[in-house]
């Protein structure tokens, strides 16, 4: 029986749709206190990638044969750019995110034979391949509650006016790395930690309460079985170990677990990109794994290596890993022994 035909089609596409729906529902709460704390054009960010991705899906599909509304209704292309447009800069330019969220739908979707067949994240592939080509612009995040007006962030991504420095500056993340390496051992991290206006009560002044809302997204996902816990779960222990550990050694020269659970891309890593079902794991001991090992990455690259956040590589790097796992970790099948 062809089940890639309708009526068969037509379930699998509505399927689909109803899970990208609710995890665009999930992802409210973190775009609401983002906008809340920066103000609305983190939801023009997301319309100009919501366009784009679009834009582009329909061009491969029209060059691939498709149908084009049975496609493009289903939500991918859409939770692809939210995605994006979250993980970028919000005051990016607009061809920025325009180019990245065409990269992501094209080359990392398509190329591979749309969805269902990409081997990488396409959200992840994107905000690797633009910090990678404009590591500037990628690294220009402003402070939450500056008094900037819409019309001024409206124009400063419009490219009308040129960017301003006070305007942008690091993530919470890139500052403490680079504090503390310019301090040469006569900065601690609890000196840092104590200036409120920059890092906040946990990580990051304002910062902490988005991660809390992809967190409360994650968890209502994980409540209607949208996802399951194993890759979140994997992903967070795996990123707290090695903190703890390391803030256990040296807690002058390491932030806490907590530290780097809310700061940073760490929430929305683990409810929203290692969960993903094409790219990620299938098994259930495969998707911990997964997880885990893309934390500890993550963690690495974040306090070892040159890019702020590590959570778009680790999670590339852990997508190469994903038949040899799967193949290890498959779970018996009833009735058979295992040879020995």
């Amino acid at each position: 029986m062809d089940f890639s035909t309708p009526p068969f089609l037509l379930l699998e596409r509505s399927s689909v749709r109803r899970v990208m729906l609710q995890v665009m529902l999930a992802l409210l709460p973190g775009i609401a206190v983002y906008a809340w704390l920066i103000g609305p054009i983190i939801i023009v960010q997301l319309v100009i990638a919501t366009l784009a991705a679009l834009a582009g899906e329909a061009l491969m599909l029209k060059l691939r044969r498709k149908p084009l509304g049975l496609f493009l209704t289903d939500g991918s292309a859409i939770v692809t750019a939210w995605l994006i447009g979250l993980s970028f800069p919000p005051l990016a330019p607009w061809w920025l995110i325009v180019v990245g969220t065409l990269f992501a739908i094209v080359v990392a979707k398509h190329l591979y034979g749309g969805l269902g067949q990409n081997p990488f994240n396409p959200a992840m592939v994107a905000f690797a391949a633009c910090i990678v080509s404009f590591p500037a612009l990628m690294s220009q995040w402003p402070p939450l509650g500056f008094d900037v007006s819409f019309a001024d962030q409206f124009q400063l991504i419009a490219g009308l006016v040129p960017r301003i420095d006070v305007m942008s500056g690091a993530t919470p993340l890139d500052a403490m790395k680079t504090a503390l390496k310019l301090g040469e051992g006569t900065v601690d991290v609890a000196t840092l930690l104590a200036t409120r206006d920059v890092f906040g009560a946990v990580a990051g002044r304002g910062w902490e309460w988005v991660a809390g809302g992809y967190l409360l997204g994650g968890l209502w996902m994980w409540q209607r079985k949208i996802i399951t816990w194993q890759a979140p779960l994997g992903f967070l222990v795996g990123l707290s170990l090695l903190a703890a550990a390391l803030w256990a050694w040296n807690p002058q020269q390491f932030a806490s677990p907590l530290f780097h659970l809310f700061s940073g891309g760490a929430m929305l890593g683990a409810f929203f990109i290692v969960t993903d079902p094409v790219s990620g794991c299938t098994t259930p001991k495969g998707k911990l794994i997964f997880g885990l090992l893309a934390g500890l990455i993550a963690y690495i690259i974040r306090v070892f290596g040159g890019f702020p956040d590590g959570v778009a590589f680790s999670v590339l790097l852990m997508n190469l890993c994903v038949p040899l796992i799967d193949m290890y970790s498959q779970p018996p099948i009833f009735g058979l022994k295992n040879e020995k």
